[in-house]
Protein backbone atom coordinates (compact mmCIF):
# COMPACT_ATOMS: atom_id res chain seq x y z
CA UNK A 1 0.00 0.00 0.00
CA UNK A 2 1.29 3.17 -0.97
CA UNK A 3 0.85 6.31 1.23
CA UNK A 4 1.09 10.65 0.48
CA UNK A 5 5.21 10.11 0.10
CA UNK A 6 5.01 7.06 -2.11
CA UNK A 7 6.73 4.80 0.10
CA UNK A 8 5.52 1.46 0.71
CA UNK A 9 3.34 0.49 4.14
CA UNK A 10 2.90 -2.51 5.28
CA UNK A 11 -0.82 -3.52 6.37
CA UNK A 12 -2.66 -5.96 8.55
CA UNK A 13 -6.17 -6.67 8.68
CA UNK A 14 -7.42 -8.79 11.48
CA UNK A 15 -10.88 -9.01 13.10
CA UNK A 16 -10.24 -6.95 16.21
CA UNK A 17 -10.23 -10.21 18.66
CA UNK A 18 -7.96 -11.09 21.76
CA UNK A 19 -6.96 -14.10 19.70
CA UNK A 20 -5.79 -12.29 16.59
CA UNK A 21 -2.90 -10.39 18.85
CA UNK A 22 -0.85 -13.35 17.75
CA UNK A 23 -1.22 -12.52 14.56
CA UNK A 24 -0.30 -8.83 15.22
CA UNK A 25 2.71 -9.46 16.88
CA UNK A 26 3.85 -11.58 14.09
CA UNK A 27 3.12 -9.12 11.32
CA UNK A 28 4.82 -6.20 13.46
CA UNK A 29 7.87 -8.83 14.24
CA UNK A 30 8.70 -9.95 11.10
CA UNK A 31 8.65 -5.95 9.66
CA UNK A 32 11.05 -4.85 12.13
CA UNK A 33 13.44 -7.82 11.77
CA UNK A 34 13.81 -6.93 7.60
CA UNK A 35 15.44 -3.52 8.96
CA UNK A 36 17.51 -5.22 11.47
CA UNK A 37 15.69 -2.97 14.57
CA UNK A 38 17.73 -3.33 17.57
CA UNK A 39 16.20 -5.75 20.33
CA UNK A 40 15.89 -2.89 22.79
CA UNK A 41 13.18 -1.24 20.16
CA UNK A 42 11.50 -4.25 19.42
CA UNK A 43 10.37 -5.43 22.60
CA UNK A 44 9.28 -1.84 23.37
CA UNK A 45 7.17 -1.25 19.92
CA UNK A 46 5.99 -4.85 21.08
CA UNK A 47 5.03 -3.86 24.74
CA UNK A 48 2.97 -1.26 23.13
CA UNK A 49 1.34 -2.84 19.90
CA UNK A 50 0.15 -5.52 22.65
CA UNK A 51 -1.15 -2.65 24.61
CA UNK A 52 -3.01 -0.72 22.29
CA UNK A 53 -4.38 -3.81 19.86
CA UNK A 54 -5.70 -5.50 23.00
CA UNK A 55 -7.80 -2.12 24.23
CA UNK A 56 -9.16 -2.15 20.94
CA UNK A 57 -10.21 -5.73 20.88
CA UNK A 58 -11.69 -5.12 23.86
CA UNK A 59 -13.47 -1.94 24.03
CA UNK A 60 -13.81 -0.68 20.48
CA UNK A 61 -16.99 -2.45 19.40
CA UNK A 62 -18.46 -3.01 22.21
CA UNK A 63 -20.27 -6.68 22.25
CA UNK A 64 -20.08 -6.76 18.66
CA UNK A 65 -17.21 -7.43 16.14
CA UNK A 66 -15.20 -4.96 13.87
CA UNK A 67 -11.88 -4.72 11.83
CA UNK A 68 -8.76 -3.71 13.21
CA UNK A 69 -6.36 -2.36 10.67
CA UNK A 70 -2.42 -2.31 11.86
CA UNK A 71 -0.11 -0.27 8.83
CA UNK A 72 3.55 -0.37 9.81
CA UNK A 73 5.66 2.38 7.74
CA UNK A 74 9.34 1.47 8.17
CA UNK A 75 10.00 3.58 4.85
CA UNK A 76 11.98 6.55 7.03
CA UNK A 77 15.91 5.85 8.00
CA UNK A 78 15.94 5.21 11.70
CA UNK A 79 11.90 5.81 12.60
CA UNK A 80 9.20 3.27 12.86
CA UNK A 81 5.92 4.39 12.51
CA UNK A 82 2.48 2.14 13.26
CA UNK A 83 -0.78 3.00 12.89
CA UNK A 84 -3.91 1.40 14.39
CA UNK A 85 -7.33 1.85 12.81
CA UNK A 86 -10.34 0.48 13.66
CA UNK A 87 -14.34 2.09 13.06
CA UNK A 88 -15.27 1.51 16.73
CA UNK A 89 -16.68 3.62 19.27
CA UNK A 90 -14.67 7.24 19.35
CA UNK A 91 -12.05 7.31 21.88
CA UNK A 92 -8.78 9.04 22.23
CA UNK A 93 -7.17 7.25 25.13
CA UNK A 94 -4.41 10.23 25.09
CA UNK A 95 -7.31 12.26 26.44
CA UNK A 96 -7.11 11.05 29.74
CA UNK A 97 -4.50 12.19 32.07
CA UNK A 98 -1.34 10.66 32.93
CA UNK A 99 -1.56 8.45 36.57
CA UNK A 100 0.37 9.93 39.47
CA UNK A 101 2.94 7.51 39.69
CA UNK A 102 4.24 8.97 43.00
CA UNK A 103 0.71 7.13 44.77
CA UNK A 104 0.19 3.56 45.60
CA UNK A 105 -1.41 1.57 43.64
CA UNK A 106 -4.69 1.65 45.86
CA UNK A 107 -3.71 5.44 46.06
CA UNK A 108 -4.07 5.64 42.32
CA UNK A 109 -7.13 3.74 41.74
CA UNK A 110 -7.40 1.25 38.26
CA UNK A 111 -6.35 1.60 34.65
CA UNK A 112 -3.89 4.47 32.71
CA UNK A 113 -0.96 2.72 33.27
CA UNK A 114 -0.80 0.90 29.81
CA UNK A 115 -1.04 4.16 27.58
CA UNK A 116 0.60 5.93 30.08
CA UNK A 117 4.11 2.97 29.51
CA UNK A 118 3.06 3.48 25.86
CA UNK A 119 3.42 7.66 25.67
CA UNK A 120 6.56 6.65 28.27
CA UNK A 121 8.55 4.16 25.84
CA UNK A 122 7.26 5.44 22.17
CA UNK A 123 8.93 8.90 20.96
CA UNK A 124 5.55 9.76 19.95
CA UNK A 125 2.05 9.34 20.03
CA UNK A 126 -0.87 10.87 17.82
CA UNK A 127 -4.53 10.08 17.91
CA UNK A 128 -7.45 11.87 15.41
CA UNK A 129 -10.99 10.82 14.84
CA UNK A 130 -11.17 10.66 10.79
CA UNK A 131 -14.12 9.04 8.13
CA UNK A 132 -15.43 7.25 11.10
CA UNK A 133 -12.13 5.56 12.59
CA UNK A 134 -10.14 5.65 15.49
CA UNK A 135 -6.66 6.27 13.97
CA UNK A 136 -3.67 6.12 16.58
CA UNK A 137 0.22 6.51 15.46
CA UNK A 138 3.20 5.60 17.44
CA UNK A 139 6.73 6.70 16.36
CA UNK A 140 10.13 4.78 17.52
CA UNK A 141 13.20 6.22 16.74
CA UNK A 142 15.16 3.08 15.94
Amino acid sequence: MRHKSGSIMEKLTVEATKENLIAVNEFVETNLEKIDCPMKAMMQINVAVEEIYINIASYAYGDASGQAEILLDTDTPGQVSIVFMDSGTPYDPLAKEDPDITLSAEERGIGGLGIFMVKKSMDDVKYRYEDGKNILTLIKKI
